[in-house]
Protein backbone atom coordinates (compact mmCIF):
# COMPACT_ATOMS: atom_id res chain seq x y z
CA UNK A 1 0.00 0.00 0.00
CA UNK A 2 1.53 3.41 -0.83
CA UNK A 3 2.47 5.98 1.79
CA UNK A 4 2.18 9.54 1.44
CA UNK A 5 4.96 11.90 3.31
CA UNK A 6 3.30 15.49 3.38
CA UNK A 7 3.17 18.59 5.45
CA UNK A 8 0.19 19.42 6.58
CA UNK A 9 -0.95 23.09 7.23
CA UNK A 10 -4.30 23.82 9.34
CA UNK A 11 -6.27 27.57 8.93
CA UNK A 12 -6.58 27.40 5.51
CA UNK A 13 -9.34 29.61 3.40
CA UNK A 14 -10.06 25.91 1.38
CA UNK A 15 -8.92 22.40 1.40
CA UNK A 16 -6.21 22.09 -0.97
CA UNK A 17 -3.06 19.48 -2.32
CA UNK A 18 0.06 20.53 -3.97
CA UNK A 19 3.10 18.64 -5.49
CA UNK A 20 6.25 20.96 -5.59
CA UNK A 21 9.03 19.71 -7.98
CA UNK A 22 11.38 18.23 -5.66
CA UNK A 23 8.50 15.44 -4.62
CA UNK A 24 7.21 17.72 -1.66
CA UNK A 25 3.76 17.29 -0.87
CA UNK A 26 2.02 19.56 1.36
CA UNK A 27 -1.84 19.93 2.20
CA UNK A 28 -3.76 23.35 3.16
CA UNK A 29 -6.64 22.11 5.42
CA UNK A 30 -9.66 24.51 6.12
CA UNK A 31 -9.78 22.86 9.83
CA UNK A 32 -8.07 24.37 12.85
CA UNK A 33 -4.81 22.29 14.61
CA UNK A 34 -7.35 21.45 17.28
CA UNK A 35 -9.07 18.19 18.83
CA UNK A 36 -8.05 16.15 16.24
CA UNK A 37 -9.56 18.49 13.71
CA UNK A 38 -6.95 19.19 11.28
CA UNK A 39 -6.11 15.27 10.81
CA UNK A 40 -10.15 14.37 10.35
CA UNK A 41 -9.92 16.81 7.51
CA UNK A 42 -7.05 15.74 6.04
CA UNK A 43 -8.28 12.19 6.43
CA UNK A 44 -11.52 12.70 4.71
CA UNK A 45 -10.03 15.17 1.80
CA UNK A 46 -7.44 12.47 1.05
CA UNK A 47 -9.96 9.94 0.38
CA UNK A 48 -12.00 12.15 -1.24
CA UNK A 49 -9.18 13.06 -3.50
CA UNK A 50 -7.81 9.79 -4.12
CA UNK A 51 -11.04 8.45 -4.62
CA UNK A 52 -11.00 5.79 -1.68
CA UNK A 53 -13.01 5.35 1.49
CA UNK A 54 -11.92 6.90 5.01
CA UNK A 55 -11.50 3.36 6.59
CA UNK A 56 -9.08 2.63 4.13
CA UNK A 57 -6.53 5.76 5.15
CA UNK A 58 -4.44 5.21 8.25
CA UNK A 59 -2.38 8.12 9.81
CA UNK A 60 1.04 6.20 10.28
CA UNK A 61 2.67 9.16 12.23
CA UNK A 62 2.77 12.82 12.95
CA UNK A 63 -0.40 12.81 15.26
CA UNK A 64 0.29 16.35 16.49
CA UNK A 65 3.23 17.50 14.01
CA UNK A 66 2.93 19.41 10.55
CA UNK A 67 5.13 16.43 8.90
CA UNK A 68 2.93 13.41 8.38
CA UNK A 69 2.66 9.60 7.01
CA UNK A 70 -0.38 8.29 5.35
CA UNK A 71 -1.33 4.68 4.70
CA UNK A 72 -3.28 4.60 1.85
CA UNK A 73 -5.13 0.95 1.42
CA UNK A 74 -6.83 0.18 -2.04
CA UNK A 75 -5.21 2.04 -4.56
CA UNK A 76 -2.32 0.20 -6.45
CA UNK A 77 1.47 2.42 -6.76
CA UNK A 78 0.45 3.67 -9.90
CA UNK A 79 -2.88 4.85 -9.31
CA UNK A 80 -1.03 6.52 -6.19
CA UNK A 81 1.55 7.78 -8.76
CA UNK A 82 -1.25 9.00 -11.37
CA UNK A 83 -3.43 11.29 -8.67
CA UNK A 84 -0.15 13.24 -7.91
CA UNK A 85 0.76 13.88 -11.05
CA UNK A 86 -2.65 15.92 -11.78
CA UNK A 87 -1.38 18.11 -8.69
CA UNK A 88 2.19 18.88 -9.82
CA UNK A 89 2.97 21.93 -10.18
Amino acid sequence: MPVLHLKARPNARHNQLAVAADGTVTVRLHAPPQDGKANACLLAYLAEVFGVSKSSLTLLSGHTAPFKKVEIGGLSEEEFRAVLGRFSN
